[in-house]
């Protein structure tokens, strides 16, 4: 009788070296992990401004991990599910315990069941971008379904962000603020296009104003962080109005 032996074509990995600047981008992602589960402990022993400036710090480090490993040709399956659970937990969990904490405790059932349902549509929002950037649908990049994680974790905290501004003057409305955070959520897996900034190109010339424009930016939220990120905020939500009317417009000129 003779006995068949299997043979395994597929080659075996091998534990070769990597350089461990290739590590960089995997490091950043987990150092934002760490700042927005950071932001959950300083918001429930009432270090609230601590725990904002972390989230801001995680949104920065999101901005930067993926962008390091395109630069440095690193990118992984493992680094894209690393980022994809880094996102849920620093845009989802973080903000909304941190709102609880803040002014959602009185409300009991009603403020937990808004942190929830927040958090819920955040990881579908998620979910969905993952798939539909599989799939490849995302309409060219031009604009994004819904609002994007990052954004919608800057949205959601402004009632902390007014709060900063006027102590004492939202906290103390606190159905409100858990109704807001519902709005968010809806907005987070609505079908609403929001522009997504991806195409967008400059001239040489204007390189300069750009530069100067950020630069008058980042010197604001230096300064002024509350009043600058409440102005950012309204800005956002005016360019979501924008978005929609500039989408239905192009969708009917294209008919």
């Amino acid at each position: 009788m003779v006995k068949l032996v299997q043979k395994n074509d597929s080659p075996q990995k091998t534990d070769r070296e990597l350089p461990l600047m290739s590590l960089l981008p995997n490091l950043i992602t987990v150092g934002a992990i760490c700042a927005g589960l950071t932001a959950i402990r300083f918001a429930f022993q009432g270090s609230f401004t601590a725990a904002v400036y972390l989230i801001l710090l995680a949104c920065i480090l999101d901005g930067l991990d993926g962008r390091i490993a395109r630069y440095m040709n690193s990118e992984s399956q493992l680094g894209a599910e690393l980022d994809s659970l880094a996102d849920f937990a620093n845009f989802g969990v973080a903000p909304a315990l941190v709102i609880y904490a803040w002014a959602l405790q009185d409300l009991k059932r009603a403020g937990w069941i808004a942190v929830l349902f927040f958090a819920v549509c955040m990881v579908m929002r998620l979910a969905r971008f993952n798939a539909d950037s599989k799939s490849e649908t995302d309409d060219n990049g031009e604009y994004f379904t819904g609002v994007p994680a990052p954004a919608g974790a800057m949205l959601v905290l402004f009632p902390m962000f007014l709060s900063f501004l006027w102590p004492n003057e939202v906290q103390s409305y606190a159905g409100l603020i858990a109704l807001y955070m519902a709005i968010i959520g809806v907005l987070l897996v609505s079908r609403i296009p929001t522009y997504s900034f991806k195409t967008t190109t400059v001239r040489r010339r204007k390189i300069t104003y750009i530069l100067a424009g950020f630069t008058v930016l980042v010197a604001m939220l230096l300064t002024y962080p509350w009043v600058t990120l409440v102005v950012l905020d309204l800005a956002y939500f005016c360019m979501i109005i924008w978005s929609y009317f500039m989408h239905r417009h192009k969708q009917k000129a294209a008919v």
